[in-house]
């Protein structure tokens, strides 16, 4: 069945439903309550966040959507022939988090051309984002064959029906990077419990370098990823009744050298009681308290392949730009 732009109909099987408000209701309880305090990043997603990312991406200062983009265009090709299936046999992409899928097209243009058959699977929490993914997609490659799912891959990962010919899991935009490393182990290895032998995952990193580059790409000099971090907190009064005021928070980046990561953290700039009606919740805070809205983790060679190795992967190959500062990495099953 070729599905095109009414993705809403799909229905995969064993995939619990997404409950979004609920989920939101149980990250503000788990997050906000504690010291210090958090909330987790697939909350930025909802369809203003998500057109916010994609603002993000095409910002000068924000490198690692420009160079991974600038690898796919030179090894799109060589990436697609390194996965074990041959022509005549079906070739399935699973993308996690695929978003609007933009950098996609390049991977699916060589499947086009180079498989005889070809079936995408994006994973994404915003409904909005997959409607324009395969509205694109459907119209660019009429023959690929749409199956999307609307999930949180994180809270539930998705089931894979089984399937004559390979899969290629997909896991770019260096989202792997938005997880504690124990985490990071916890979905590879639920993707990796899908998978059978023959199939490969093409993971994208941001590998480490220079403090102030780093710095530069999350604090922007227009501002786009300080709204898209305080869209958080406008997400919850739209979704759950909270009275945030934004003014009243700034956006502040920074790197932890120690831990290898970039934080991202909404700050108070005044002692404020926030309520938040359908959680039941009402929430201090004082001056200068912050809110970690994301941990974007960096990668050395010797961490990434531990990574894939304590998930159950093997390094098969690896591209990367002239200045190694972004990396997309090839791995089959161990």
């Amino acid at each position: 069945m070729n599905f095109t732009t009414d993705f809403r109909t799909f229905e995969a099987k064993g995939l619990a439903p997404v409950d979004t408000r609920a989920a939101l209701i149980d990250e503000v309880w788990r997050g906000l309550l504690k010291r210090p305090r958090s909330l987790v990043p697939w909350m930025f997603y909802d369809s203003e966040g998500s057109r916010l990312f994609e603002c993000i991406t095409t910002l000068p200062e924000y490198y690692p959507a420009r160079t991974e983009r600038d690898i796919l265009a030179s090894y799109a090709g060589a990436i697609i022939t390194a996965t074990d299936s041959g022509y005549s046999r079906p070739l399935r992409l699973l993308e996690l988090g695929a978003g609007t899928a933009a950098k996609t097209g390049m991977l699916l243009d060589a499947a086009t051309r180079l498989r005889h058959e070809v079936i995408y699977l994006p994973v994404d929490v915003s409904p909005d984002a997959l409607d324009a993914a395969c509205q694109n997609i459907g119209c660019r490659w009429p023959g690929v064959q749409l199956q999307p799912m609307v999930a949180n891959y994180v809270t539930h990962p998705p089931k894979l029906e089984r399937f004559q010919g390979s899969t290629l899991a997909i896991y770019i935009g260096s989202s792997i990077g938005n997880f504690s490393p124990q985490e990071a182990r916890a979905i590879l290895r639920n993707l990796r419990a899908e998978l059978k032998t023959g199939d490969a995952l093409l993971l994208g990193t941001d590998m480490v370098k220079d403090e102030a580059t780093l710095v530069r790409a999350y604090d922007d000099r227009d501002g786009v990823t300080a709204a898209f971090n305080l869209n958080i907190l406008q997400r919850l009064n739209r979704e759950l009744g909270a009275n945030f005021d934004t003014a009243c928070f700034r956006h502040r980046a920074h790197w932890n050298r120690v831990e290898s990561r970039i934080e991202m953290h909404l700050e108070s700039t005044r002692e404020q009681c926030v309520v938040i009606p359908a959680a039941q919740l009402n929430v201090r805070f004082a001056a200068f308290e912050t809110i970690q809205t994301e941990s974007s983790y960096k990668f050395t060679r010797n961490t990434l392949d531990a990574l894939l190795e304590d998930a159950g992967f093997v390094v098969e190959q690896t591209w990367t730009d002239s200045r190694q500062w972004y990396a997309l990495t090839l791995a089959g099953l161990r």
